[in-house]
């Protein structure tokens, strides 16, 4: 009964709100869904195929309501040098097999994985996304004329000002449209979106990727089916957290996961690019007053009708205005209080979204930016906190060393080397105690530091005593310390 409940609420709960938001999303949708096919280097139709396709299939399999997924720029990013190499049949596999990992991981409960990705990672990701939006922009000036130029300009004069008049109509799509009419009348020599591909009003067909079934094909697509499956479930997941944050209310990030790879695979199979959630569409959504899954198919459903019943319309938009569109969402995705933020946040919480930012940008490759960005993040991390000390106290012919910070294989060198060997020998020192209550052993390396320490002290005739060890560190001692292996055994004999 609960769970009948849980599915009226989320489809029947907010009908008016979920029914007008999705339309204003899809309005929003289709230039940046005919953008990003241009981006990846596909006919517009791959992109908006995949985009209600996605949307349609989320709204039901995913595990946040009122969030938007479709084809993005993440993921088209993501394929543009398989599109070049290979074509657009490699792409839908390599899609549907994206989908695949993605439902594994779902299964294997990514979603307690991401708690290891740290916020300067997500940060560098989100910035170093919208500068390759903004890059992949730039080859679209190549051969025109000023006019390209005076398009982009008064499309982004648009976007910028017309919301200071009207913020229910996006205004991105009134740029598309003012910048299209104005190309239309005034007869502007340049490129449009008929020049770029065909939007036909046609229904999408079922088909199997006409690619080779072999070992060699599987090569080919898998780094890129692993690239699209991590970059769409970060970009995915992180947009789960902000619309969660928004609307108070908490989302199933593993049924997300198996979402996203229903839809990528359904999406494929319909000859649709791979996608996965959209951080402005679902803010967009969520701020018209969206709160359901009703919201998220009708914004499919309503991107459909357009495609079959506007398609000769869409083809005269001019590529001036989408480019504008697309610098606009660069601007918008970009974290700019992340700028702000450089001189008070921590050295190394800078140090890992630039380092996340520059591999992104220099290889194109935002899985390979967030690796190295979460690399840098556990090296930091582990030089942080493998400052140990050690408090040396004496007493008559006894010395007490109290051990300070956490022993593990980064800090094991500094704890051996802390210790005054000569010095206790030469003060004829007799008992020699060393007190971990101020830590905590980790590993292997800290047993072995340990047993270092002790065979020293042994060799100089003094026998240390082990102090205040805590229950998981007194077992892990025991049950690999080669001190007392050797003791027992003397103790046998």
């Amino acid at each position: 009964m609960e769970k009948l409940n849980t599915v009226r609420q989320d489809w029947l709960g907010n009908v008016r709100a979920d029914v007008l938001a999705g339309f204003v999303v899809a309005l929003a949708l289709i230039p940046e869904a005919i953008a990003f096919s241009l981006i990846a280097g596909v006919d517009p139709m791959v992109g908006l195929y995949a985009s209600f396709i996605i949307a349609m299939v989320i709204s039901i399999a995913g595990g946040r309501p009122a969030m938007i997924s479709a084809a993005t720029g993440a993921m088209a990013l993501v394929i543009v040098s398989l599109v070049a190499d290979y074509g657009l049949q490699y792409l839908l596999a390599a899609g549907i097999l994206a989908g695949i990992i993605q439902i594994a991981l779902g299964y294997f409960g990514i979603a307690r994985l991401m708690k290891f990705i740290p916020r300067a990672v997500m940060v560098g990701f989100v910035n170093a996304l919208a500068i390759l939006i903004f890059q992949a922009q730039l080859t679209n000036f190549e051969g025109e004329s000023w006019i390209i130029w005076a398009l982009v300009a008064g499309s982004l004069a648009i976007i910028f000002l017309f919301p200071r008049i009207n913020k229910v109509i996006p205004a991105p799509l009134v740029a598309i449209v003012v910048m299209t009419i104005l190309a239309v009348t005034l007869g502007l020599e340049t490129k449009n979106i008929s020049d770029m591909g065909t939007i036909s009003a046609t229904l999408p067909e079922f088909l199997f990727p006409n690619v080779p079934l072999t070992f060699e094909t599987l090569m080919i697509i898998l780094p890129y089916s692993i690239s699209l499956a991590f970059v769409g479930l970060i970009e995915s997941l992180l947009t789960a957290q902000i619309v969660d944050d928004m609307t108070g209310t908490d989302s199933n990030k593993n049924r997300e996961s198996k979402g996203q790879g229903i839809a990528n695979i359904i999406a494929g199979f319909f000859g649709g690019m791979p996608g996965c959630a959209m951080i402005g569409q679902s803010v967009i959504n969520v701020s018209s007053g969206a709160r359901g899954r009703l919201s998220t198919f009708v914004a499919g459903l309503a991107l459909f009708i357009m495609i079959m019943t506007m398609s000769d319309i869409l083809m005269l938009i001019p590529v001036g205005a989408l480019v504008g569109v697309m610098f606009f969402v660069s601007y918008a995705t970009f974290d700019w209080g992340s700028l702000k933020g450089l001189r008070t946040a921590q050295k190394s919480d800078t140090v890992v979204m630039l380092v996340t930012v520059l591999v992104t940008v220099i290889t194109h490759d935002l899985s390979l930016g967030v690796f190295a960005g979460i690399l840098t993040a556990a090296i930091l991390f582990a030089a942080k906190i493998s400052k140990v000390e050690l408090d040396r106290n004496f007493k008559q012919d006894n010395v007490h060393y109290t051990v300070n910070g956490q022993l593990f294989f980064a800090s094991t060198s500094e704890f051996v080397n802390r210790f005054d060997l000569e010095e206790d020998a030469e003060a004829g020192i007799k008992h020699v105690t060393i007190d971990f209550a101020n830590t905590h052993l980790w590993d292997d390396s800290a047993i072995g530091a340990i047993d270092k320490v002790v065979f020293k002290y042994r060799a100089l005739g003094i026998e240390p005593e082990l102090l205040n060890l805590n229950k998981d560190s007194e077992k892990l001692l025991n049950t690999l310390a080669l001190h007392l292996k050797q003791q027992d055994a003397n103790a046998g004999h």
